[in-house]
């Protein structure tokens, strides 16, 4: 695939703050989108079906695999979530930037298809601030929060596989750091030729 836009794809454990920190840079950024993954886990709270993810049910999500229709998709904490081709094929090849929410297994292997993908993970400041904050959200049994916690340990430590990787300590202070990353990819070289071709050609810029 020829890329026109770029594609940054954030990852953390649950309750590290990755939704919200999503959420502020897209209210921020009008020229990156984001892509909404697919899922067999029901709506929490006020999601609302095609916002904040498709929810499909078990035996659909199984036949989209088969048809080849998904990037990448991974099982986490007993649901399924992909994201498919066309949502992330239609908007890069147009010139938009992308971002995408995604569990670490997903982020690897979307890096392995396209090596140019930003990889972006969002760390708690503690163990004990990433317990709190699930609490907090009120959304889950006390032994999902503590299956939760179990498998955070597992997913912090592929953090090492990632480009960036941003402490969320402060809320403030890691939207800027990730409204930052995505500002230096376009930037880049061979970024900022495609997007500028005009001006690159003007400078006799190869």
């Amino acid at each position: 695939m020829q890329q026109a836009g770029s594609l940054f794809v954030v990852a953390a454990p649950s309750g590290a703050g990755k939704s919200s920190l999503v959420k502020a840079l897209l209210e921020m950024d009008s020229r990156l989108g984001v892509s909404v993954s697919h899922t067999t886990r029901p709506p929490r709270g006020q999601e609302q079906e095609g916002r904040e993810y498709h929810f499909v049910s078990e035996p659909e999500f199984r036949t989209m695999i088969a048809a080849g229709e998904f990037i990448e998709w991974a099982e986490v904490h007993g649901n399924l979530y992909g994201t498919s081709h066309a949502a992330v094929d239609n908007r890069i090849s147009q010139g938009h930037d992308v971002v995408l929410e995604i569990d670490w297994q997903g982020a690897l292997q979307i890096k392995q298809l396209f090596p140019d993908t930003v990889l972006v993970f969002i760390l708690p400041p503690s163990w004990e601030e990433l317990a709190q904050r699930l609490n907090r959200r009120g959304e889950d049994h006390p032994d999902v929060i503590a299956q939760r916690l179990i498998n955070a340990r597992h997913e912090v430590a592929q953090a090492r596989y990632f480009d960036f990787v941003i402490i969320n300590a402060l809320f403030e202070t890691a939207v800027f750091d990730l409204k930052t990353i995505v500002h230096s990819q376009r930037l880049r070289y061979a970024v900022l030729s495609k997007n500028k071709p005009a001006v690159f050609q003007a400078l006799n810029l190869d």
